[in-house]
This record gives structure tokens, sequence and C-alpha cells, in this order.
């Protein structure tokens, strides 16, 4: 809890202190923007697929990490209820089976859900060609209206107060030639 806080607390200074620079930079005329890359996204029905798809995929392979999990506790469950029947080189044996079927269920989650597994792949290849687009739209807009910064307001910028004028999300999803709201 207490790293939340430190984390909302730094982000709060970096926003202050984002803020101080450009009244620093007022007299320059500094122009700036901001979208919420979030809403934008829901906005675009190839994403939404993208994101069922990834979704799907993620609950498949859950399942299948779930049954291997299942299968290593009841391996260890029957060998409890055995094990005073059994010699110690079956125990060891025994054991070891369960180790392995417990190593191959982590390898398994790992494969899939990884840092670089393949659900990270997955990703890359469904959602990044949507972001980029998003983010070449928003390049565009920022030449085409010279905005020295646009902002992202999801995940993760805390905007104290915003003036909705300067909300350009709309803009970028009709650049795409997205519906907006």
């Amino acid at each position: 809890m207490k790293t939340l806080q430190k984390n909302n607390m730094l982000k709060t200074l970096s926003l202050f202190l984002l803020i101080g620079l450009l009244n620093i930079n007022v007299a320059s005329a500094q122009r700036w923007a901001y979208v919420d890359t979030e809403y934008i996204l829901g906005k675009i029905p190839e994403y939404q697929e993208a994101q069922k798809k990834i979704d799907a995929i993620a609950e498949e392979w859950n399942k299948q990490i779930q049954k291997k999990y299942n299968e290593v506790e009841q391996l260890y469950k029957n060998f409890q209820a055995e094990q005073v029947l059994l010699t110690e080189s079956m125990k060891d044996k025994k054991i070891q089976e369960i180790d392995q079927k417990e190593k191959e269920a982590k390898d398994l989650q790992n494969a899939k859900f990884g840092v670089e597994g393949a659900l990270f792949k997955k990703r890359q290849e469904l959602i990044k060609p949507i972001q980029d687009k998003v983010y070449d739209a928003i390049k565009k807009l920022a030449k085409l209206k010279a905005y020295n910064f646009i902002f992202d307001k999801s995940n993760g910028i805390t905007m104290l107060y915003f003036d909705t004028k300067y909300d350009k999300s709309n803009d970028i999803l009709k650049s795409l030639g997205y519906p907006q709201n």
C-alpha cells in the first residue's frame, strides 16, 4: 500500500514539475494537448477483436495449465494416501514423478505467460500494429496542429485538472476513420 502511495506521490510530483516547466515556457507559446489512448483503442473494432482473441487464447492456456496443476495435486494426494505402504525407493520415484509434473506445469506457464512467452508475442502480433497506427495519427496531429506536447491521460499520468477542450482523442479517432462520441 505504501508503494502505491509513493508511486502516486511521485506521479503527482512529476506532473507538478512538468506543469512548472510548461509555465516557464509560456513566453515561447508552447502548445499542448492530451489524448486518452485507452478510450481511442476502445473505439477501434480491430483492437476490440484482437483483445477478444488474446483473451480467448489466454483463457484456453489457463485451462491447460490448471489441468497440469490439478494432475500434480492429484498425484500428491495419492502419494499421501499410499506412502505408508511404499518402500523408500518407491517413495523417491513417486516424489520425482510429482516434481517432474510440477516442473512441466511451471514450464508451460512460463512458455505461455512469461516475459517473452507466447501471449506476449501474440499481443505484439495482434495489437502492436493497431497501437502503431494510433501513435502515427497522434504524431500527424501534433505536426499538423503544431503541438509541442501531447500527453496520454490513460494508464499512469494523473491530471489534477484539465479542460476538455484540450482532449484530442476524438480528433485521433476521426483521422483514423472511426466514430466518436
